[in-house]
């Protein structure tokens, strides 16, 4: 066993280490750079130099969607980064513009753009996040290094022993250290070794379950819109939902999704006949006769999980929490990527005049972290715990009454150009979810839609003979 690695303990010199190499992580690392002269990103896996899988990222096959709210927290955090996504075949979809999407109230019109999303894999976008933050000096990267326990007391987190891939096991000392290693994360386990209370945690689990497979868009789809079926889950039926993301090389992402009761399976035969069985059939049409390019990969792993760890008393100096490690979403609402950006620009803007010892960092930037958090919890689990068979605390009478207000303002919103840009600035986590009950919004909400609703997806007639191109194959 090796005695603590004092090599970047200089004595004016300020060390981080980060732990997980994936999205979150590399925004940490960046987050810090302004603030630490050496950052070490702890990573347990062998990571790509391309665009390309790795084995810690499975749900790396399904549809991911960068709501505009993340990315504009990844760009402040690493300049350049969207357009460099951009160059390498993402796309920019304006919001509510580029959008197909049937949401439990029904169709949403094609308004001028509010908001945006990037469209791409989610290999391309860790790959690009990933190579703009490592070309940074400051930043290096520990790969196939498993972390062990935190070093440190209660009172304050002085470092990390880690095991590298030949067995040997090293102390990396740190003035901070940040926890961005995923669902996986054992930060409750590492902290109460530590003598650190166990913070108060929260599952609601809806049973469900997501397939996805890639087709080779037809020819010209180039700008054709991201297109989306939502389940209601007033309904006392499983929720199914189905999703085409347009993504790079000429791909369609398609993600199929349903909770407890009505999962999708992992045949292809069952594929388009799910993609059909939803609450329109848009999707199912849309891909019958295009050549797949993959084969079936099913998740079940989407349980939403939450650790309070804002609210520990008496949370260690020099130990941050962000990302999945605090939080894991319903995958349906694309939240867990801008979440884990916008906890890094929290990270950040809290070390901005303190450094990184500063007395009670870490407490609070744990307490920031915790807003964007909240938000995308509460738009998850406010759906999730209504399917049929869901598992989890039920809500209360203002809860209850809160879900008839948002019902109304999503109906509101099929025929209501200002109700439309309030939902999508908070559902891109673009603005406060008091955007939603502003004078204005309310009054609108309770006049109802100015505009009757659609009675068939919103796609043009030159979006819809592309789709049914003769290329295809029947």
């Amino acid at each position: 066993m090796s005695e603590p690695d004092r090599s970047f303990r200089g004595p004016t010199r300020r060390r981080a280490i980060v732990i997980g190499g994936g999205t979150s992580g590399m925004l940490a690392a960046a987050a810090l750079r302004e603030h630490a002269d050496h950052i070490t990103v702890v990573e347990r896996d062998s990571l790509p130099q391309e665009s390309a899988p790795r084995k810690g990222l499975p749900q790396a096959h399904h549809a991911h969607l960068l709501w505009s709210g993340g990315a504009r927290a990844m760009e402040e955090l690493l300049p350049g980064v969207t357009a460099r996504w951009l160059a390498a075949g993402a796309r920019r979809i304006a919001l509510p513009t580029g959008l197909v999407s049937m949401q439990s109230q029904g169709w949403l019109r094609r308004w001028p753009e509010t908001q945006f999303v990037i469209a791409c894999s989610r290999d391309l976008l860790d790959w690009v996040i990933r190579e703009r933050a490592t070309a940074d000096p400051r930043i290096e990267v520990l790969s196939r290094t498993e972390l062990l326990r935190l070093e440190g007391s209660s009172a304050r987190v002085t470092g990390v022993r880690v095991r590298t891939h030949d067995g040997e096991e090293r102390v990396l000392t740190a003035d901070l250290v940040v926890d961005a290693s995923g669902r996986g994360s054992r930060a409750p386990r590492w902290l109460g070794a530590l003598g650190v209370a166990a913070p108060r945690h929260e599952e609601v689990d809806s049973g469900l379950a997501y397939a996805s497979r890639v087709f080779r868009a037809p020819d010209g789809t180039e700008d054709f819109p991201l297109v989306n079926v939502q389940s209601d889950a007033r309904q006392s039926v499983p929720g199914r939902t189905t999703t085409i993301v347009p993504i790079e090389d000429g791909r369609w992402l398609v993600t199929l999704s349903g909770t407890r009761g009505g999962q999708p399976g992992g045949s292809a035969d069952e594929f388009e006949s799910f993609a059909r069985s939803v609450r329109h059939p848009v999707v199912g049409e849309l891909i019958n006769g295009l050549e797949a390019l993959s084969d079936v990969v099913v998740t079940r792993s989407t349980v939403n999980r939450r650790n309070y760890f804002e609210k520990v008393r008496s949370w260690p100096e020099g130990f941050v929490v962000l990302g999945d490690a605090v939080a894991t979403y319903n995958p349906v609402y694309g939240h867990g990527l801008s979440v884990a950006a916008q906890g890094a620009v929290a990270l950040r803007d809290n070390l901005v005049g303190h450094g990184l010892t500063a007395p009670r960092l870490a407490a609070k930037v744990q307490r920031a972290v915790a807003r964007p958090v909240s938000l995308a919890w509460e738009l998850a689990v406010g759906q999730d715990i209504q399917y049929p068979g869901a598992v989890g605390k039920q809500p209360g009478g203002a809860a209850r009454l809160l879900r008839r207000y948002v019902d109304r303002l999503l109906l509101t919103s099929t025929g209501h150009p200002a109700v439309t840009k309030a939902l999508f600035d908070v559902m891109t986590l673009s603005g406060p979810r008091t955007a939603l009950v502003r004078p204005r919004i309310v009054l609108a909400v309770l006049r109802g839609p100015t505009l009757p609703q659609l009675t068939a997806p919103p796609l043009t007639d030159r979006e819809l003979a592309l789709a049914q191109s003769p290329q295809k194959t029947p």
